[in-house]
């Protein structure tokens, strides 16, 4: 179950960017690629559903009608629906449960379990929706222990900082204090200055990308270092690195919260995912 790891450290330059091709890395080797060739659900071999209200106190319903693998692309799709909150508790405190009713639903995927990878490089070309409510993600988690012990690695979100499209690179760890303070490693681009460059971003595909070794992650956008985390400053305060175990993927999309309020924003809106794939060092070299 998921890759093998390499604990050699490698610092050779992994930044060529050839779109709609598979990169060669010197020194590296594919080992693991989603394409999302084939029409209907995503490979279930790969891929697991979150469900319902999860997190951020976002205003989506997660469930795996929104996500499809259509004409070579995933589509995770952000849709305006009311939908029963079969967890629906009255009394409860919790967001999760007190909400009777979702008012948007979107969809989630992970690779939890099914393919878990440790340093390497991984690449995910994808086309964004940047409009007001959006709040999509490429990103990684730790398999062992809770947040934020087990690590995250924010590859790519985009959403609202002070009110401003932001485009963040970031790490986060465990924090000394309570049990969900997190120590944060933050690279925040605001996305003015990609339409500056090119005013038809939104509509392209972008590529994304993570060189993660036991030293360094540094995070990419089009070729781009967007931020570099030092893993000697990443231990949580009992000692344990959770830079230094298998990580699995993440890929959603969000709505609300952070992302902003969506109430006049156009539904649907869509996130595409071209390919997902995992490079690490080739031991036969």
């Amino acid at each position: 179950m998921g890759f093998s790891s390499c604990s050699n450290s490698n610092t050779r330059a992994v930044d060529r960017y050839v779109p709609y091709e598979l990169v060669e890395y010197p020194g590296y080797k594919l080992v693991w690629s989603e394409e999302f060739e084939e029409d209907g659900k995503p490979d279930s071999t790969f891929w697991s559903f979150e469900f319902g209200f999860v997190r951020n106190n976002e205003l989506q319903w997660y469930q795996p009608e929104n996500a499809n693998v259509k004409n070579g692309f995933l589509v995770i799709e952000g849709k305006r629906e009311k939908i029963k909150n079969e967890f629906f508790n009255s009394e409860s405190n919790d967001w999760r449960k007190s909400r009777e009713f979702a008012q948007y639903s979107s969809a989630s995927i992970n690779t939890r379990g099914k393919k878990e990878f440790q340093y390497g490089i991984i690449e995910v070309r994808a086309k964004i929706d940047t409009a007001l409510g959006m709040w999509p993600a490429i990103w990684t988690l730790g398999t062992t222990k809770g947040w934020p012990a087990n690590g995250e690695v924010d590859i790519m979100e985009y959403y609202r900082v002070d009110g401003k499209a932001t485009i963040l690179a970031n790490a986060a760890w465990k924090k000394a204090g309570g049990r969900y303070e997190a120590e944060w490693d933050e690279s925040k681009i605001p996305f003015s200055n990609f339409l500056e460059s090119d005013p038809d971003w939104p509509n392209k595909f972008h590529l994304w990308k993570m060189h993660w070794t036991e030293d360094f992650i540094r995070l990419y956008l089009d070729d781009e270092l967007l931020n570099e985390i030092d893993l000697s400053q990443t231990q949580n305060p009992d000692g344990f690195n959770p830079f230094h175990q298998p990580h699995y993927i993440l890929l959603n999309l969000a709505l609300g919260s952070n992302g902003g309020d969506p109430a006049e924003t156009d539904f649907p809106r869509e996130y595409l995912v071209d390919y997902v794939r995992i490079f690490q060092e080739d031991s036969s070299e």
